[in-house]
């Protein structure tokens, strides 16, 4: 029985962080201090969380956060205002929309409101073509976290089978395509492919996104598989009653006695996912003060 190794994300977290303080620190011996503005728009308890969360991330490294909040009901043409004068100040390297915003407001307008050099969530779709033609300005956060596990943990993606499972999902499609553009051959699936366990027997490195708890059972992998968990789901905690866990797709506990190495969630994807956030940040302030 080989030993599973456990993709431990808060430490990958930890040593791209101590990379990007470096980088930070350059930064500020030319009297940049790197600053982000976050948008939050209605008294969503989890994206608060979330945007705290963010906060105290980027303020460890040296960065500072703007936290700016607007009632539900503000208006189209007022966001793209706000949104407008964070582009003009020079104070701001990176602006931040949290999502979801409300059903009134037209999500994809507000993204190319963003100035695209600011723009570290890679949410205007001016970035997005650049990413999809192969040219990115910011590689978006979940996709690139994924490969860089892959690549921090000594995984080789080129020519390798790679499975994707949640492929129809914005984040499922970008991860499929950065993995297709790092030279692996890609199955793409979802939760509706007919026969999915034939299809993640396959893959020698297999990806869920999808967001369902226990998913992927030990019965849908073989022996040996990487396992990158994207999925994250609360669930009732069966040991704690009337208390909630985190999980993944995946059906950690069976799965990780048949793989080579698994992402635990939490744990895994998540702290790298805001690494990689920090790592988009860093760069758009450096393009800014070479501009």
């Amino acid at each position: 029985m080989s030993m599973v190794r456990i993709l431990d994300g808060r430490m990958i977290a930890e040593d791209i962080r101590n990379e990007l303080v470096q980088r930070i620190e350059m930064l500020k011996a030319k009297g940049v201090i790197p600053k982000l503005a976050t948008i939050l728009v209605g008294e969503d308890p989890a994206s608060l969380s979330y945007i705290r969360m963010i906060q105290g991330a980027f303020n460890a490294v040296g960065v500072s956060v703007e936290l700016l909040r607007f009632p539900e009901s503000i208006t189209q043409k007022e966001l793209k205002r706000e949104i407008m004068k964070l582009n003009e100040d020079e104070t701001i390297h990176g602006i931040l929309v949290q999502m979801p915003l409300p059903k009134h407001i037209n999500v994809i307008e507000i993204s190319q409101t963003v100035d695209p050099r600011k723009d570290i969530d890679c949410i205007n779709p001016v970035n997005m073509g650049l990413f999809l033609l192969g040219s990115p300005r910011f590689v978006p956060c979940t996709p690139s976290a994924v490969c860089e596990i892959l690549k921090r943990g000594g995984i080789d993606i080129e020519g390798r089978e790679v499975v994707v499972v949640g492929a129809a999902g914005r984040v499922g499609r970008l991860i499929t395509l950065l993995l297709i553009r790092n030279g692996a051959t890609v199955t793409a699936c979802d939760i509706a492919t007919r026969d999915l366990a034939r299809h993640t027997r396959e893959a020698e490195i297999l990806v869920t996104a999808v967001g369902k708890p226990h998913l992927i059972t030990a019965d849908m992998v073989s022996e040996g598989v990487v396992v990158i968990d994207v999925g994250v789901s609360r669930i009732e905690d069966p040991e704690r009653p009337g208390k909630f866990k985190i999980v993944g797709d995946v059906d950690f506990d069976s799965v990780k006695d048949k793989a080579a190495a698994i992402t635990p969630v939490p744990g895994g994807v998540g702290p790298v996912t805001t690494a990689m956030l920090i790592s988009n940040m860093v760069k758009a302030a450096e393009i800014l003060v070479t501009d």
